[in-house]
């Protein structure tokens, strides 16, 4: 099953094109990485399958169910709100910066969502919440308020956060890019386990070795568009578009 697929996925901002016919599919328990220089429109894409952004042009699946058919900024699908929504919640997202509630503890932050969105009894949010604290690696900080914690463990709580929701897709913006080096490597341990045990991930990121390491496929975005598109090996070691070969050799 595609879990993600997007056909001719465009976006302006004003006269600025920021996407220009993205067409991308990302297969069950896959793990994709765009990559690119800033500007790409990596993000943008990023936030446009969770509806974040509006886009102009293009179709959008969400495992197989066609949610969004645009010309023009109107979408065609006529499907009830609820029936959308509940596609959508099947995407989780992470996101560069962690927005915790700073008066709430680590479980309180994760179990909002449950609660609120997926109406979990509190109860069972709070064993969920745990759970999910405890997969990420801070069973220990539970209780602590993120003022408490480290940027890598406030971005750790924010995963469990979207983990809680039990996504079946995870998307991640650039995770590490707001976390001081020596942080990054807990967020990416985390995010490499997630890959192990079969999550469907697409993640923007600038971490090279992390995308060589953990990827499926790796897509060059440049200007808006895709140029590449390829297994880590090939993208990595024999790139075939001469700008993604600029890139690479630019950040290696």
């Amino acid at each position: 099953m595609a879990m993600i697929k997007t056909e001719g996925v465009c976006k302006s901002f004003g006269s600025l094109r920021v996407l220009k016919d993205v067409s991308l599919t990302v297969e069950q328990k896959e793990v994709v990485c765009i990559i690119g220089p800033s500007g790409a429109g990596k993000s943008t894409y990023l936030r446009s399958l969770n509806r974040l952004e509006f886009i102009d042009d293009g179709r959008i699946y969400i495992e197989d169910k066609l949610l969004f058919d645009c010309r023009g900024g109107v979408n065609s699908v006529k499907m009830p709100v609820e029936e959308r929504n509940r596609a959508l919640l099947e995407v989780g997202m992470v996101f560069q910066r962690f927005n915790l509630f700073p008066h709430k503890t680590a479980l309180e932050n994760v179990m909002l969502a449950p609660v609120h969105v997926r109406r979990l009894k509190p109860e069972e949010a709070r064993e969920r919440s745990k759970k999910m604290l405890e997969r990420v690696g801070l069973s220990d900080k539970i209780d602590s308020f993120p003022s408490q914690l480290s940027g890598g463990q406030q971005q750790r709580v924010a995963i469990a956060r979207a983990l809680a929701m039990e996504p079946r897709i995870m998307l991640f913006d650039e995770p590490t890019s707001a976390l001081d080096p020596e942080l990054v490597g807990e967020v990416l341990s985390v995010m490499k386990g997630l890959a192990g045990a079969g999550m469907t991930m697409l993640v923007v990121t600038h971490e090279i070795g992390f995308a060589r390491e953990a990827a499926d496929k790796i897509v060059f975005m440049f200007e808006g568009a895709i140029l590449e598109t390829g297994r880590p090996d090939e993208i990595f070691t024999s790139p075939k578009n001469d700008r993604t070969r600029q890139f690479l050799q630019s950040v290696l």
